[in-house]
């Protein structure tokens, strides 16, 4: 109880800082496209580490250490997927995405793509912001849930209360301060989840060597990856398939009898998708693409990728050492819930107080990506189909006003939405966000930058067809044999090339 009493109070000063900051940043927005963008004028050091908070959040912290727990070596994999995506991101897209939002004055995601292709602008801003929106609903409250159970398990809280308190220390100054108070607070829950992923792992190493023989599961990574067998300990063994999986029944039977090429074939396809998550990042995730966008000049564009990519290698690093120390203390059967190995970890090497600083990360990560989705869909729908719909003009004044009324109330939707759901319904959306919004998208985003012949039509057919797919596949259970984020960036790719070789480009604008 003491333990908890520490936690908390640690807690209670850490979110009152950000609230604080938040609302401090608010003060200097005054118009729409100050809340939507943070009037294209974000520092790159804040860009970058907003980018990072919001892309990992508590990816980062629960899902990829408990993964690495789970599976040893083999999530390497998936890291490598990720980190990839992102170092392609800073490398070669950001710059240019925020060059062509300073080209276009564009204050959102999908008013770039419709600018950019002008004579189907009107059909692709309506497109793409109603699923951004739609889909969006389930991810932030997805967020809301997560952060329930945070809570819950950290002190006892009932979910809903959870989730309440989770809204209450998000809404009011997203509302007030828009996408400026969400970046800046971002980059704080950045900084806070880089040091517990560099600390934690360095302690853990330190504390496993000093243990007394037979006092954990193993004294270090190596050992414990070893005595945990060939499933932990090598890049393939993770992969082998169970007899009755529905891949290896799906193999079995364009191959019958052929357990040599069903056993090479589901490895590649295991591997294939573990690093399928490369294609969400490819420009395709808008919450990430704004940062691009939003950065001030190209000098900072620079200095964000720096520090992007430097991030993204240390917290990826960190994060599987996190998950192989669980394994090394507590044995690969010693938690039952695998994704609580980050703060199980960090309960075991430090002091309450450090302990709880550390922690307060997790639900930082989970509040970054919250508050980061709730904005992008406010200003998604208030910029691109509430405003348009307006006959008259409106001032910046009535602009910022409508803005903060379409996130309150885009809040309480999605909270409603999450009681009322079930988490698998709500995280099996999230699953079609990354396949279909991330992967479709990716091929829009690349394809608009990258290729002058691709055209409105053909970006039009690319979301509605990559959008269809994913849903279809992810419905009909065929996500289980292979991964939409990946088979979901191959047919929109090809659908994106063929539209744009055999449909002529047409003014849709009428």
């Amino acid at each position: 109880m003491e333990h908890q009493t520490q936690m908390l109070i640690v807690m209670i000063i850490y979110m009152a800082f950000i609230i604080f900051l938040g609302f401090y940043q608010g003060k200097k927005v005054k118009t729409g496209s100050d809340f939507a963008i943070a009037g294209r004028k974000l520092p790159g050091w804040i860009a970058a580490l907003s980018e990072r908070a919001t892309g990992e959040s508590s990816w980062a912290l629960l899902g990829l250490p408990g993964a690495a727990y789970a599976t040893g070596l083999l999530e390497i994999w998936t890291a490598i997927g990720c980190v990839a995506g992102i170092i392609f991101a800073w490398i070669l897209l950001a710059w240019r995405l925020r060059d062509a939002a300073e080209k276009h004055e564009v204050d959102t995601f999908t008013d770039y793509i419709a600018k950019s292709h002008g004579e189907a602008g009107r059909w692709l801003r309506i497109t793409g912001s109603f699923t951004i929106v739609f889909f969006f609903f389930f991810y932030v409250g997805a967020q809301f849930i997560g952060g329930g159970k945070t809570l819950e398990n950290l002190f006892g809280i009932e979910k809903i209360y959870g989730m309440l308190i989770v809204v209450g220390l998000v809404i009011p100054y997203t509302i007030y301060g828009g996408f400026r108070s969400v970046t800046y607070t971002d980059a704080v829950q950045a900084i806070i989840m880089i040091i517990t992923l560099i600390i934690a792992p360095i302690a853990g190493i330190i504390y496993l060597s000093n243990l007394p023989e037979g006092a954990a599961f193993a004294s270090g990574i190596s050992e414990a990856l070893t005595k945990s067998g060939d499933s932990y300990s090598t890049l393939t063994g993770g992969a082998v398939l169970q007899e009755d999986s529905s891949l290896h029944n799906f193999l079995n039977g364009i191959f019958p009898n052929m357990s040599g090429i069903i056993t090479g074939l589901g490895t590649g396809i295991i591997i294939a998708g573990a690093f399928s998550w490369f294609f969400g990042y490819l420009g395709g995730q808008p919450q990430l693409s704004m940062r691009f966008m939003a950065i001030t000049d190209a000098k900072e564009a620079k200095k964000a990728r720096n520090i992007g990519v430097a991030w993204t290698i240390i917290a990826y690093i960190g994060a599987l050492m996190i998950g192989w120390i669980g394994i090394a203390l507590f044995g690969p059967a010693g938690l039952s819930d695998q994704e609580t190995v980050m703060p199980e970890v960090l309960t075991t090497l430090f002091h309450p107080v450090i302990a709880g600083i550390l922690i307060t990360g997790v639900l930082a990560a989970i509040i970054s990506t919250a508050n980061s989705l709730l904005i992008l869909s406010s200003t998604e729908l208030s910029e691109n189909i509430i405003k348009p719909l307006r006959k008259n003009d409106i001032g910046q004044k009535t602009s910022l006003r409508l803005s903060r009324i379409v996130t309150a109330a885009l809040s309480l939707v999605a909270l409603v939405l999450a009681y009322y759901s079930s988490g698998d319904m709500i995280y099996t959306i999230v699953g079609y966000v990354w396949a279909g919004i991330g992967s479709t998208f990716s091929v829009v985003i690349l394809l608009t930058l990258f290729w002058k012949k691709f055209h409105g039509i053909a970006a039009l057919c690319t979301i509605i067809s990559g959008l269809l797919f994913t849903i279809i596949w992810i419905s009909t259970g065929m996500d289980e044999i292979i991964t939409s984020r990946l088979l979901t960036f191959i047919v929109a790719l090809v659908i994106a090339v063929l539209t744009t070789i055999f449909v002529k480009k047409k003014d849709l604008t009428v």
